[in-house]
């Protein structure tokens, strides 16, 4: 990968979450999320979406921007999954109190993918960790959802949230559960010519 000599990359997601977490590392970026189809495709793998959509994105991106603005895009994806049923954002009230009554009780997966783009290229990273769910109740899952976390999360649960007390135990990387693996994160972006000792934390939104 050819290194850059500007220390800014993009971060092509709205998620707060991943910003917070590039901004955790010491990571200069700016937002400019992309519009991409996140549909997923017939017998599609949970780890084949998650890589194809975070490529896609900081794919998206990378050709917006102006020769003036180019540097390293990066993009993410996250899914929940039982075995190889991915269980994506719900619907509506109806979907997301669905999904929750599966993972009660039960160890799913979570995959995150990072993809950085480059001037030569695009490299990705898959992270992939165990979660383990208690048994929950009834009105717990109700009142989850009246909560308005799940709304917006894939498998209707966000770890850094209100969820955490239903979590017994995680297997892998506590970052990539939340949204963005920062040690596959910051492999790439080493490869970018960013290292630790930058303490930059600029954020910027750019629509």
């Amino acid at each position: 990968m050819t290194s850059s000599s500007n220390s800014l990359i993009w971060l092509a997601s709205a998620s707060p979450r991943r910003s917070a977490l590039l901004t955790q590392i010491g990571v200069a970026h700016r937002v400019r999320p992309v519009d991409i189809d996140e549909s997923l495709k017939p017998g599609e793998l949970p780890v084949d979406y998650v890589r194809r959509l975070a490529i896609a994105k900081a794919e998206a991106l990378w050709e917006r921007l102006s020769a003036a603005e180019r540097a390293p895009v990066l993009g993410s994806d996250t899914t929940v999954a039982l075995g190889d049923d991915v269980l994506g954002k719900p619907r509506d009230r109806d979907d997301a109190l669905r999904i929750l009554r599966r993972l009660s009780a039960r160890t799913h997966q979570v995959y995150t993918a990072v993809a950085v783009r480059h001037a030569g290229g695009c490299d990705c990273r898959v992270s992939i960790s165990d979660v383990s769910v208690r048994a929950l109740r009834e009105e717990e899952i109700a009142a989850y959802w009246e909560s308005g976390e799940p709304v917006d999360k894939a498998g209707a649960y966000g770890i850094q949230g209100r969820a955490a007390v239903f979590i017994e135990r995680i297997a892998g990387s506590y970052s990539g559960i939340v949204g963005l693996p920062l040690f596959e994160t910051g492999e790439l972006l080493r490869m970018t010519g960013w290292t630790l000792d930058r303490t930059e934390s600029r954020i910027g939104v750019s629509a």
